[in-house]
């Protein structure tokens, strides 16, 4: 049997390819001599950048004209650059934005065009690349693919560009505060899948946190303590359950509500007699601080526990919700309401135990804050109001329910934990770091948008 004749270019997207790969070879021999390099060096590079352009310009490109079947004739010819342009307009304007802002950098910034941001930017360009291309042949997991991608990406720039970023210290410390989020984040993506949004999560996080080390100080024993306030969130989030579905379409509110009532009603409580409202000093637990704190240990292994705890629950979450009949029951829910009530599924009673597991989660991941910090701080689950919900939008968790899983959510989580480490690694502040996590989101609702939902295809 015959193999299938390559796909062949046409004449003018063979020259448009070969124009821009000539045009970036120059822009980088200038730039080698410029910085001084070697003549031999600077010639391999400019042979290498043209030769990898030029192939990776057929590659896109051929598979378009693989897939829509063009036979070489004139009329197809004239109209393949239309086409590709409409199919790749996302990754080719990527493509030139990535180009434009290193040119400017290295225009701007003295010491910028270097060996190894060249490399991250050919990371970046392979990123795009792949994405745009390999990415459509895993459309049941695309998100999965390139949350995956734009993860390996970050953290190659990173290590590159940043010293000490690839270390055990380092990584440690950003599997710990992805254990954090990604604990918190549990019953954000539960409830996503369910069509609902949790906005108490930071306040119950923050209640949690203060609430604790105050029932402590009373003399209450720090394991009494610690299940009075999962119990306390556990019982919030059935609140927040059931008032949330019978005020159908209110949740946002209701949840919101609900969370500055009990942020409010904790500060009230633990400021009687003191004048340090919504601070909590004292004694933190030692099992408690080694749960969370950078220098714990589990089982005599070098890192927290808390890092082992999330894996756990990450575990038990991603092949549960798969095998398990609560998990195809919580999936049906979410995907129809009106066929899952007519098979008999409890609407209430699922939508009354998500909200009640967000609870749960929350006041744990406040209780562990707690370890991490040494004091109470009401305002500690602050960030995590916004970080939530991001961690489930760029994982691919739709946010209409029914779609997606806590797997998404975990890459979602090393994905922002990742690019927060290489933001705080290049000199960028706290709010910077908001700016770009929204310039991430915007994209990636945009992406996931464009795929019909799960509803549309029953």
């Amino acid at each position: 049997m015959t193999p299938p004749a390559t796909p062949q270019l046409s004449l003018p997207a063979r020259i448009v390819g070969l124009a821009v790969g000539m045009t970036l070879t120059a822009i980088g021999v200038i730039y080698g001599f410029i910085q001084g390099i070697s003549v031999q060096v600077v010639i391999l590079a400019g042979i290498a950048t043209l030769v990898a352009f030029v192939w990776g310009w057929r590659f896109v490109l051929g598979q378009f004209v693989a897939e829509s079947g063009a036979v070489g004739s004139a009329e197809d010819e004239a109209g393949e650059l239309r086409q590709a342009w409409r199919r790749f307009r996302a990754p080719l304007i990527g493509f030139a934005l990535i180009l434009l802002a290193f040119l400017l950098l290295s225009l701007t910034v003295a010491g910028f065009f270097n060996v190894w941001n060249v490399l991250s930017l050919l990371i970046l360009l392979l990123i795009l690349v792949l994405t745009g291309t390999l990415g459509r042949h895993f459309e049941e997991n695309r998100s999965a693919f390139i949350g995956i991608m734009v993860l390996a990406g970050l953290f190659s720039v990173g290590s590159m560009n940043i010293d000490g970023f690839a270390s055990t210290m380092n990584i440690k410390s950003m599997l710990l505060f992805a254990s954090f989020l990604g604990i918190a984040s549990v019953g954000q993506t539960l409830v996503a899948l369910l069509g609902g949004l949790d906005l108490s999560i930071p306040f119950i996080i923050g209640a949690a946190n203060v609430g604790l080390l105050y029932l402590i100080g009373l003399g209450v024993p720090p394991w009494l303590a610690t299940i009075i306030v999962l119990v306390a969130g556990t019982a919030l989030g059935v609140i927040n359950g059931f008032l949330s579905f019978r005020l159908q379409g209110q949740a946002l509110i209701v949840t919101l509500g609900t969370g500055f009532a009990i942020s409010g009603g904790v500060q009230i409580i633990t400021s009687i007699g003191t004048a340090y409202g919504g601070n909590v000093f004292g004694t933190v637990p030692a099992w408690l601080t080694n749960l969370s704190a950078m220098g714990g240990s589990t089982l005599g292994l070098p890192f927290p526990p808390t890092i082992a705890i999330w894996a756990v629950i990450a575990l038990i979450l991603i092949v549960g919700m798969r095998v398990t009949l609560y998990g195809r029951h919580l999936y049906a829910v979410g995907v129809n309401r009106i066929s899952s009530k007519r098979v008999q599924i409890s609407e209430l009673r699922y939508w009354v135990m998500m909200y009640a597991v967000s609870g749960f989660f929350a006041a744990m991941t406040g209780s562990l804050l707690l370890g991490w910090s040494g004091g109470g701080f009401i305002g500690v689950g602050d960030q995590y109001l916004f970080l939530t919900l991001a961690a489930v939008v760029v994982g691919g968790t739709s946010l209409l329910g029914g779609q997606g899983g806590y797997g998404f959510t975990v890459i979602g989580v090393l994905v922002l934990q990742v690019l927060s480490s290489f933001l705080i690694g290049i000199g960028l502040n706290f709010q910077w770091q908001q700016f770009i996590f929204g310039l991430l989101i915007l994209p990636m609702v945009a992406l996931y948008a464009r795929s019909p939902h799960i509803r549309t295809q029953i």
